[in-house]
């Protein structure tokens, strides 16, 4: 709560910007939220999250214990904190057809992190490769945004954490979902 209520400008308010802080403080909020529902007796019938929010829909559903989820949150927070510094995030008017279309240009260097809508595509990766998809699209008049990112998430930057973050997913307990879970690449039951 100090981190996530401190006096703008704070020490402790700047530490939000640090993703192995920004997820478990997301985590927190969205448990809490989902702890403030219940008790008011709104209970959901389907879960879906988009990153971290993966890991609080499997806690919602009882797929992980609250410890195991928060061990794979901090987890995930700490080693994508340890990724390759540098990379950068854009969210484009444009469809995946499109963005994908320009990607043979910039091979192995920027990847599609997230489809939010049928024209709405965020790019991750190298700063050179995003820029030039960001001046691609701004040349068509699309709306574009560079977001405020630590690192070049849900992209090829990620992958030196995958071995170590797979060795603390495997020494979770995994349960059936109580809560059907939809899935947040096919947008079917998981």
């Amino acid at each position: 709560l100090g981190v996530l209520f401190a006096e703008e400008g704070s020490g402790d308010a700047q530490s939000l910007n640090r993703t192995q802080v920004t997820q478990p403080a997301l985590f927190a909020v969205e448990c809490a939220l989902y702890q403030f529902w219940k008790s008011l007796g709104v209970v959901p019938d389907y879960v879906l999250g988009h990153s971290i929010g993966e890991l609080s829909a499997a806690y919602v559903a009882g797929v992980l214990s609250l410890e195991d989820a928060a061990k794979l949150v901090c987890a995930r927070g700490r080693l994508m904190q340890g990724c390759q510094p540098g990379g950068v995030m854009a969210s484009l008017e444009a469809s995946e057809a499109e963005v994908q279309s320009l990607l043979a240009e910039h091979a192995g260097t920027v990847d599609i992190a997230g489809l939010n809508g049928p024209t709405q595509t965020v790019v991750s990766g190298d700063d050179a490769s995003v820029s030039a998809l960001i001046s691609h699209f701004d040349q068509l008049e699309r709306q574009t945004t560079k977001l405020t990112v630590s690192h070049a998430f849900h992209s090829f930057h990620m992958d030196s954490m995958l071995d170590e973050f797979r060795t603390i997913a495997e020494s979770c307990s995994y349960s059936p979902p109580r809560i059907s879970i939809v899935s947040n690449v096919t947008g079917k039951l998981a």
